[in-house]
């Protein structure tokens, strides 16, 4: 039985994107990059303003790769990704079935809203619109109880606000109309309730088209290998995200089986977050720390690795095969997923940005890939004070001009090329402290393309100076045709 959702209130409290105001930026981004992050977001804002919701979510997207945690951005993107998310909620299926669409469904674009919103949450707390962005996130995600906390919070900052008022008074509506349903006898335990997937008790079960329930999970696993009914093989045209958790059902078990129902939880939890010093392993190159790509997962044991992690921490390992061995390599590099698209064929569009290094101390297999105990692995540094910290820092500070130089003349020479110039600003934001000579050592290596046995030894060695210094010979190993990873 499909919930009966508030209406968002959302078109009447944020009317229009915020236009960009470069001109009074205080920034460390250079000038030039500044006006670029500007067009991008002018352009994005016209779009939004044309219906073309799509595009402007391109060029936001695009502005954030060069400047993260902008407010203005973030809240741009936030509100397209809700305005697309309302519009194809409130579609009628006639119009569907008239002018199919392709791309995100209404709940992923919701997800991404609600990150998105989370994020400039983070940044902006004492201002309301973070929390009216939210509010219609979850709203769309039907998440009242979220959303109830959320406009409570929000109206400590404004309790004027007509938006969450409007947006509690719907969420009273619909509990008072839920509360009369409540009068059912208690059901027999009985392997009804049981998943045939897994032969458990039913967690987050959903219910496909042809009638049959499985744990959410179970479902999508099996689907990975085949978009068919695992009972009776009906072809099923759904995916993680447009498939919602059969609420009544959830609800059944969890009331009248809770001591088995919290043990599933417990262990659907072992999943999604292993542990402090355990992480799931993507085989498949040497990453170091301070660089950021995109990659296309699409075999099964990865695709179900990477909808575990979404649930979980986002974090996951990168490793390679050492060749002589065949076994993983023993050095590695967490990386965090910071944007994930799920496709329409399964597959996953993810965005990562690499962290700290570790060191594996075993390794085993989990439904089909690995995972790793490991151990964090930092720099052995001089002491605060003494002369080889003062050596290290100017050292640091050198390298530093050294690559704005090589940056600089690289733009020059890609002037012509559009895309380059905005991978090269990409690299130029994620430039760390010199204060942070370990962590700068590596965003310097990252300026070159090295063999995979290179990058290795870089996470092996534990001398920041060492790995400048490498990391200064490869730039200028890479200065005739100034080329970037």
């Amino acid at each position: 039985m499909a919930s009966q959702s508030p209406p968002s209130p959302l078109d009447d409290a944020v009317p229009d994107v915020t236009d960009y105001v470069w001109e009074k930026e205080s920034d460390s981004l250079p000038w030039d990059t500044l006006r670029h992050v500007y067009d991008l977001v002018h352009t994005g804002n016209q779009a939004f303003r044309d219906n073309r919701m799509e595009e402007a979510i391109s060029f936001y997207s695009r502005a954030n790769n060069i400047k993260s945690a902008d407010p203005i951005i973030l809240s741009n993107r936030c509100a397209a990704y809700i305005r697309i998310s309302q519009y194809l909620k409130h579609r009628t299926p006639s119009a569907s079935e008239h002018r199919p669409l392709s791309g995100l469904d209404p709940t992923t674009l919701a997800e991404l809203g609600l990150k998105d919103a989370e994020k400039l949450l983070d940044l902006q707390s004492n201002s309301v619109n973070p929390y009216i962005l939210k509010v219609n996130a979850l709203f769309l995600l039907e998440k009242y109880e979220k959303a109830r906390d959320v406009i409570i919070s929000g109206l400590q900052v404004d309790p004027f606000s007509n938006p969450l008022q409007a947006s509690l008074r719907n969420l009273e509506t619909l509990s008072s109309s839920s509360t009369r349903m409540n009068r059912h006898a208690q059901p027999e335990r009985n392997d009804e309730f049981d998943c045939t997937l897994c032969l458990k008790l039913l967690y987050d079960p959903v219910t496909t088209p042809c009638g049959h329930s499985f744990c959410r999970s179970c479902l999508f696993q099996s689907m990975d290998s085949g978009n068919r009914c695992p009972l009776c093989r009906t072809v099923l045209f759904i995916s993680p995200r447009t498939c919602s958790i059969s609420v009544t059902l959830k609800n059944i078990i969890e009331k009248n089986f809770p001591e088995e129902y919290a043990e599933r939880k417990h262990e659907h939890d072992s999943l999604i977050n292993p542990g402090v010093d355990l992480l799931p392993l993507f085989v498949m190159d040497v990453v170091i720390p301070c660089q950021k790509f995109p990659l296309n997962i699409f075999e099964p044991r990865y695709r179900l690795m990477v909808r575990r992690i979404m649930e979980g921490n986002h974090r996951m390992g990168m490793v390679i095969t050492d060749s002589s061995t065949g076994s993983l390599a023993e050095y590695g590099c967490e990386v965090e997923i910071t944007e994930c698209e799920p496709l329409p064929d399964g597959r996953f569009y993810i965005e990562i940005e690499s962290r700290r290094r570790f060191r594996i101390i075993r390794s085993w297999d989990q439904d089909g890939y690995r995972v790793a105990q490991v151990e964090w692995v930092q720099d052995i540094m001089p002491a605060e004070g003494t002369k080889e910290r003062e050596i290290l820092q100017e050292l640091t500070c050198n390298a530093a001009e050294d690559a704005r130089s090589w940056i600089r003349r690289a733009r020059e020479a890609t002037r012509l090329d559009q895309r380059r110039i905005e991978r090269l600003l990409n690299v130029e934001a994620m430039m760390p402290s010199t204060q942070d000579p370990e962590r700068f050592s590596f965003w310097l290596a990252t300026l070159s393309n090295r063999r995979p046995s290179d990058r290795l030894d870089l996470l092996r060695i534990r001398d920041t100076t060492e790995r400048i210094r490498r990391g200064l010979i490869f730039l200028r190993a890479e200065e005739q045709g100034c080329r970037i990873q």
